[in-house]
């Protein structure tokens, strides 16, 4: 798996009062809102209230912006994989625990997959991007043609199928989720897991 450059400067405060994840916030917002290529510096300026020599105090352009935003969601997709839920068991269980805890990274950091899910390989930043999502759809197929070689899917149930149509429904909550209340994010996980196990599971 390529390794996300590390930057040891988030949380430094800045001669403006902006740290790094803040700032960061805002751009992943405007990145969201106009897109990438439509984001200039002038326009992450005018947002922050403040001049483009002090957002260079922290990043060296909007490209580093855009890697680290990328990098935090691919970040957190990725530590789930190495969560005890998803690497011992029945393999249909590791796959319902990665579905579950994928739907609730997604919602804890929904501008940033928002954001990943966007990307169209167009920068080189993108494309690396890119290439770690092809790593996660990997792991997540693996899961599902190992829990078809336990016999817990359905007899003549496409693998690569399940994987692509799960992570569909999954990956499109960020094009209507909003937060609303306490616990609105287990309902979600719940109704998503039910759906794909009620009808995955082998009777």
């Amino acid at each position: 798996m390529t390794s996300a450059r590390v930057v040891h400067r988030t949380g430094r405060p800045g001669r403006p009062g902006y740290d790094l994840d803040s700032l960061l916030a805002v751009a992943v917002k405007a990145f969201n809102d106009k897109g990438y290529d439509g984001t200039s510096m002038e326009v992450l300026s005018k947002r922050l209230g403040i001049s483009k020599s002090a957002i260079y105090y922290h990043v060296s352009g909007k490209a580093e912006l855009l890697d680290l935003a990328l990098s935090r969601a691919l970040n957190a997709l990725f530590a789930v994989t190495t969560e005890e839920g998803t690497v011992t068991g029945p393999y249909i269980d590791r796959l319902q625990y990665l579905v579950r805890r994928s739907v609730e990274v997604l919602v804890a950091e929904l501008p940033y997959v928002t954001l990943l899910l966007r990307v169209r390989g167009n920068t080189a930043v993108e494309r690396r991007a890119l290439a770690r999502r092809r790593e996660f759809d990997a792991f997540v197929s693996d899961l599902v043609q190992a829990a078809a070689d336990e016999g817990d899917l359905p007899a003549g149930v496409d693998p690569a199928l399940v994987s692509r149509l799960t992570f569909g429904m999954v990956n499109s909550v960020v094009e209507w989720y909003r937060p609303r209340t306490d616990g609105a994010v287990d309902a979600l996980a719940d109704t998503v897991v039910t759906i794909v196990f009620g009808g995955l599971r082998r009777p």
